[in-house]
């Protein structure tokens, strides 16, 4: 076995041994009691806003495929399509919606143009991190909100996936102070593209497979994506000379699984606890993909290819944050539920908050007095 099968061999085993259990537990009943009863067999199409097979987020889509037909002992069988192939990757949500496939797999930032409250449910700069966002929607009241949003585009919104904390972007040039980001063309989706806007960047949004050609050739001059897992997948280090750190814009990037309601309710009952522990454990296993993948990535970007590691000054990330703050309360003021999806991440912001400092921030600062 290559060095390269081992991984994708290994996920597949945690794949069967986590939606089985999981399914076992969460039914209360032994596993083949799930696929008793209506055995009627269904053909679902996934498409998805990433580059077929692309690391970590299209490899993610298939993982939730192939956990679907695990789950279902094939009663329902996923075959997943990559951005483009059927839909363009910014057509998934339209496409999902009017039925002309049943599933789609994304980041709910992509469709602001849709309603400015699906913005929460991805990444809000400076907002919550993987496991409060995860906090958030399962035990802080968010799941209600992001399905009664969902709701009327015929849509039943599912977490599936997390990208964890990412990195601030490449440069190809240094950022010193905020009047650095004025005239600067950058890539940056969602509530951190508005935010540079206020900052006076010209922001543009491109789906992930054409974001390496525009930044070689000078199309942008910077580019958010993920992390060194796939940016190096990309090969971004080949066209930019600075890494910035930390991702301010997008702490805890939630991915997700949307299916058209429709179909959904057609199913049974077990069906649909399927879809949702599929998509639970496909989470769980895409934020501790992104853990270990960045970490190992990050080694060979800055010891091998030699890349400039660059943290933002803190009175950059200060003024960002200010800037932030006005985008984010802006969008709470453009309808009701856009007001009441706010002041439920905000309230949840400030208690995570309290909570952190003295648990992860203040156990990752005991750590580093020791181990550098």
């Amino acid at each position: 076995m290559s060095k390269d099968e081992k991984p994708n061999e290994n996920r597949r085993k945690a794949i069967k041994t986590l939606t089985l259990g999981a399914a076992a537990s969460a039914l209360a009943f032994p596993t083949p009691a799930i696929w008793a009863g209506d055995q009627k067999k269904y053909k679902w199409k996934m498409v998805t806003t990433w580059p077929k097979n692309f690391p970590g987020l299209g490899t993610g889509a298939n993982e939730l495929a192939e956990m679907i037909e695990v789950l279902s002992n094939k009663q329902i069988e996923v075959k997943v399509y990559g951005a483009g192939e059927i839909v363009p990757a910014l057509g998934t949500f339209d496409a999902v919606s009017r039925g002309t496939v049943e599933m789609g797999h994304g980041a709910a930032y992509y469709w602001k143009g849709k309603h400015e409250a699906t913005q929460f449910f991805s990444a809000v700069p400076f907002g919550l991190n993987a496991e409060e966002m995860n906090a958030w929607l399962h035990f802080g009241g968010a799941q209600k909100l992001w399905d009664s949003l969902y709701s009327d585009f015929n849509l039943v919104p599912f977490n599936a996936g997390n990208t964890g904390v990412q990195m601030g972007g490449w440069f190809n040039k240094e950022i010193n102070k905020t009047e650095d980001f004025k005239g600067l063309k950058m890539r940056m989706p969602g509530l951190g593209g508005e935010v540079l806007r206020r900052l006076g960047s010209t922001v543009v949004t491109l789906p992930g497979g054409e974001i390496f050609q525009a930044l070689k050739t000078g199309a942008i001059d910077a580019t958010e994506w993920i992390g060194p897992y796939n940016d190096m997948a990309f090969g971004l280090h080949k066209a930019a000379k600075y890494y910035y750190w930390p991702g301010w814009h997008e702490p805890g990037s939630m991915l997700e699984c949307i299916v058209n309601k429709k179909v959904y309710r057609e199913l049974p009952k077990h069906l649909q606890k399927v879809i949702e522990l599929a998509c639970l454990t496909t989470s769980h296993l895409m934020l501790s993909e992104f853990t270990a993948r960045n970490a190992s990535s990050l080694k060979v970007l800055v010891s091998k290819h030699k890349v400039k590691l660059v943290k933002f000054p803190d009175e950059v990330l200060k003024k960002i944050g200010e800037a932030s703050k006005e985008v984010v309360s802006e969008v709470a003021k453009k309808d009701p539920l856009s007001k009441k999806v706010f002041e439920s991440f905000d309230e949840f912001r400030k208690t995570s908050i309290g909570w952190n400092r003295i648990s992860e921030e203040g156990y990752s600062l005991a750590r580093a007095l020791t181990f550098k």
